[in-house]
């Protein structure tokens, strides 16, 4: 199996023992030659579980969530790792509950998906002593916590950047929670990108809620009848963008003509939209790779590359960007 797929002995024994220090594409390398020469294990020990790992959400999972998801599932079927999806306690009870169940269990550790960490969670998830690494954390609760997120502020300069180079002065900004450390982060750039080009941020074009259709919507209706309003918005999230959208549909504004919308994430709603958003892209299958990979690393007593992971965005241009007054 070495020589087919060009790799040590010794780093073969590492991917079939689930190693995190070894790079995707070896491992990628190693399983595949496996499965050519229909490799099994001649031995196996019974005391010796697969590896569980608990992701949890705030709720039902959204678009976004799915995704991150779809990349935690696909690394954990490379890897032969199990993946528990759950939905994250509300109340103390609960909280030293979940603690006591995740130790009793034996899990590997835990993904938590843009949930907000209480101070009851973290307590019970450190009597449980089990690896925790939270994805695009709403606050970190504390500066120990790993995480796995995206590069917020560029992501949030490039997609002011786009509206100002096309000719856009008066740029409206609707972002979730204001005390979202990457709704922050995607703020700033956004600011940002507006006075380096000498424009002014009227506060009137501000907006904080909710990552939901139904906060972009009614945040939008808002700006947009102002005496005088954006011809440009930069949402915080696509899912709020479609919200705009909708704003902008029912005041009979058509987008981008006469509105331009630009989204963050680009989930597959940004591609199903009409028109299609123009949208910050944040690799979420591979934060959710990420994520897991992490979580192994800190279970095998090794330290993670950083307490901070941000992989990089990029702006994805489709239709629902244009020149003001087209």
């Amino acid at each position: 199996m070495a020589a087919r797929s060009g790799v040590s002995v010794g780093t073969v024994s590492k991917v079939l023992n689930l190693r995190p220090d070894v790079s995707e594409e070896t491992r990628q390398r190693v399983m595949e030659a496996a499965k050519a020469l229909e490799y099994s294990p001649t031995t196996f020990r019974s005391d010796v579980r697969d590896p569980v790992v608990d992701i949890v959400f705030d709720s039902i999972v959204n678009p976004y969530s799915t995704q991150i998801l779809e990349g935690v599932i696909a690394a954990g079927t490379e890897m032969g790792v199990d993946i528990v999806v759950r939905i994250i306690p509300r109340d103390a009870e609960d909280d030293a509950g979940w603690g006591r169940e995740v130790r009793a269990k034996g899990r590997t550790g835990i993904i938590v998906v843009t949930s907000q960490m209480t101070s009851q969670h973290l307590r019970a998830l450190a009597r449980a002593s089990v690896p925790l690494v939270v994805v695009d954390p709403i606050n970190f609760g504390r500066p120990d916590i790993v995480s796995v997120g995206a590069t917020n502020w560029a992501g949030g300069l490039e997609a002011a950047g786009h509206l100002v180079e096309l000719g856009h002065e008066r740029v409206g900004f609707i972002g979730g929670p204001k005390a979202s450390g990457s709704n922050q982060e995607r703020y700033h750039g956004f600011r940002a990108a507006l006075e380096a080009a000498g424009l002014d941020l009227d506060p009137n074009l501000t907006s904080w809620g909710l990552f939901t259709y139904e906060a972009g919507r009614d945040l939008a209706i808002k700006q947009l009848t102002l005496p005088h309003p954006p011809t440009a918005i930069f949402a915080g999230s696509d899912t709020i963008a479609l919200g705009v959208i909708e704003a902008a549909r029912s005041l009979d504004l058509a987008v981008p003509d006469q509105l331009s919308v630009v989204g963050f994430d680009d989930t597959r709603l940004a591609s199903w939209s009409s028109p299609q958003l123009t949208t910050v892209r944040q690799p979420l299958e591979a934060m959710g790779r990420m994520a897991l990979r992490t979580v192994l690393q800190m279970h095998d007593g090794q330290e993670p590359d950083s307490k901070h992971i941000q992989l990089s965005t990029s702006l994805e241009v489709r239709d629902s960007t244009a020149a003001p007054g087209r």
